[in-house]
């Protein structure tokens, strides 16, 4: 049994936001389980590039923020090719500035993005995972999650809302066959965190505050992702696993 506790194969998986960066790492991570992934982003143009790295995959445009979109996508997807059976809930957008200066429309951009989203996939994929019985939602959080720093309030706000509406999901779809689970990552070499990679102050800093002493490589989530997806994971659910080069264990 320990030789197919993390075989994906013949399993559909659709990641948000995964033209690049983190999305893309565990979608690429997932493909090399076994799993036919589908990307989904905004730009089908970046998408058709994206998937051209990745053997088999599929790609899927729509705003993850509009949920009628959303629900017609996923409704027309599993009609014509079948069933999503792992969602990763991975879209999301990063606005810092000291919160008595931050703009209300980015307020209301990182809620839409970082929060709606997960509402509108994960409804609009839970539907058909609940007529199933069984389905895999994996949403990304953060080390925000937990943890303010200065000039992201927001974000930190939007990630803890991440955090609780994992949780909920668990509570009202664990009965129906579903696990919902959620990854937080810690400080990632991203395009999300260039400008932080780029600065030798912040990145000195983060190396001191951080037990491992570096930044994360996004390859480095694969291996949380593939537990979550796979039946490995069959009794874990609403929980929130850090990947974070232990910044939340200590002080």
């Amino acid at each position: 049994m320990s030789s197919t506790l993390f075989d994906l194969t013949g399993r559909t998986a659709l990641v948000t936001g995964s033209s690049q960066g983190i999305g893309f790492a565990l979608a690429k991570g997932l493909a090399d389980a076994g799993a036919k992934v589908v990307l989904n982003g905004r730009d089908e143009a970046k998408l058709a590039v994206a998937a051209a790295k990745i053997p088999g995959a599929a790609t899927l445009a729509f705003d993850a923020t509009d949920h009628d979109a959303v629900r017609a996508a996923v409704d027309a997807f599993e009609q014509a090719h079948g069933a999503i059976e792992i969602l990763v809930n991975n879209a999301g957008m990063q606005f810092r500035t000291p919160l008595e200066d931050f703009p209300a429309d980015a307020f209301e951009r990182l809620l839409q993005t970082n929060v709606a989203s997960v509402f509108h996939v994960g409804q609009a994929v839970a539907r058909h995972m609940i007529r199933r019985g069984r389905g895999k939602i994996i949403n990304i959080a953060s080390v925000q999650t937990a943890l303010a720093r200065p000039g992201i309030a927001p974000y930190t706000a939007t990630k803890g809302a991440v955090g609780n509406l994992t949780k909920g999901m668990a509570t009202d779809w664990a009965r129906h066959g579903l696990q919902c689970n959620a990854i937080a990552p810690g400080y990632f070499d991203t395009p999300l965190n260039a400008a932080l990679v780029a600065d030798p102050a912040f990145s000195g800093w983060l190396e001191k505050r951080t037990p491992a002493g570096r930044w994360g490589k996004v390859e480095e989530l694969v291996g949380a992702c593939v537990f979550l997806a796979s039946d490995a994971s069959s009794f874990v659910n609403g929980h929130v696993l850090y990947v974070d080069g232990g910044i939340t264990a200590s002080i």
